[in-house]
């Protein structure tokens, strides 16, 4: 089994391959990635520099190394990766596994995706594309009335990209004049939206030609340096349990069958409590997967296994899992930077009290 994963630099490309290196023993790797230096910190067995997907060489790139490592299959982990190669999947000279090119856009596209959402009856908070500071003022004046702050973020991106609570327009202002300033975003790139003040949950899920082969929820508690950030949180955490809620399953089906009829791949769906404590989906992170997918892989429940096997072969090599809640409730995940990574049952931490 001959795989390649870009984005192979980034600690979730890092997390997918060792999951997969929990699964086989016959497994033969390569990473690819733009950045030579973080490209390093991964163990596996070839390693290669490619042009960024904006680059007209990088088709080309690609399928070289698919022809000269014999590659079966290609992992894009990064959104950027995704979204082109669902588009140019006919042009990939490997097996992919990826939802539709209309999908991977209507779920990257995040006030477009909130807008399927709600019109299928699907619980998202309430949202406005801000294009100008008078649409800024305007969904100020409106979704104050809900909670005491709004969230203002990048409508494309990940890991909470431009994300800042606000309370004024002059904070909402400055905030899109520093990322037009520095990071080549502008009004029209951001939207605005009802504040969650609820627990925040990460629901992932894996599907085929239509069929839910499982899914698993997952409650984010600290993140990785959100104390450094300005809006507390950055979408990565340091520590994850599992939760098992219907409420939280049932929310994850309707978002993910209310942006395609037939669901095929990887479907990774945020979701975040309301003042009224009904849970609000914000995003799909589509056709890949969380940075902490090695988390339900230790616990017994390895999806990048099973989207590997199903991507070239379209079965799984052992029994089916459960489709909802295959793991018990209170499973923690704790990692740090340059610590590590620790699975524990909630029932059993090794510290103790004084």
């Amino acid at each position: 089994m001959r795989i390649l994963i870009t984005g192979a630099g980034g600690s979730a490309a890092y997390n997918f391959y060792d999951a997969l290196k929990l699964a086989f023993d016959d497994l033969y790797t390569v990473g690819a990635d733009a950045r030579p230096q973080h490209l390093e910190l991964i163990d596996v067995d070839k390693k290669y520099i490619v042009p960024l997907v904006t680059d007209p060489n990088y088709i080309d790139t690609i399928n070289k190394i698919i022809e000269k490592e014999k590659i079966d299959f290609v992992h894009p982990q990064p959104d950027v990766e995704v979204n082109f190669l669902s588009k140019h999947a006919d042009k990939i000279n490997a097996k992919i596994f990826l939802p539709s090119f209309d999908v991977v856009e209507a779920c990257h596209d995040k006030m477009t995706f909130n807008k399927i959402l709600r019109e299928k009856g699907v619980a998202v908070p309430k949202a406005y594309h801000i294009k100008t500071p008078d649409d800024l003022k305007h969904a100020l004046d409106d979704l104050l009335k809900l909670q005491p702050k709004v969230w203002l973020r990048a409508i494309r991106g990940a890991g909470s990209r431009g994300s800042l609570p606000i309370n004024s327009f002059y904070q909402g202002d400055a905030w899109i004049d520093y990322w037009r300033n520095f990071r080549g975003i502008d009004y029209g790139d951001f939207m605005a939206s009802e504040f969650l003040p609820g627990h925040e949950f990460a629901w992932q899920s894996l599907w085929f030609n239509g069929e839910l082969i499982t899914a698993q929820a997952r409650e984010r508690l600290e993140y990785i340096f959100g104390n450094l950030t300005p809006s507390g949180q950055t979408s990565s955490p340091s520590v994850a349990k599992t939760v098992n809620r219907d409420d939280i399953n049932e929310i994850g089906q309707a978002a993910v069958k209310a942006v395609t009829d037939k669901p095929h791949g990887v479907f990774c769906v945020d979701m975040k409590e309301g003042f009224d404590g009904i849970p609000k989906v914000t995003e799909i992170n589509v056709g890949r997967f969380f940075t902490t997918s090695n988390f339900f892989a230790h616990a017994g429940l390895n999806m990048p296994q099973m989207y590997v096997e199903l991507g070239l072969n379209g079965k799984l090599s052992g029994p089916k899992p459960k489709q909802l809640n295959p793991l018990k409730d209170d499973l923690y995940w704790v990692r740090m930077i340059d610590m590590g990574y620790k699975l524990i049952d909630g029932n059993s931490w090794t510290s103790s009290k004084i």
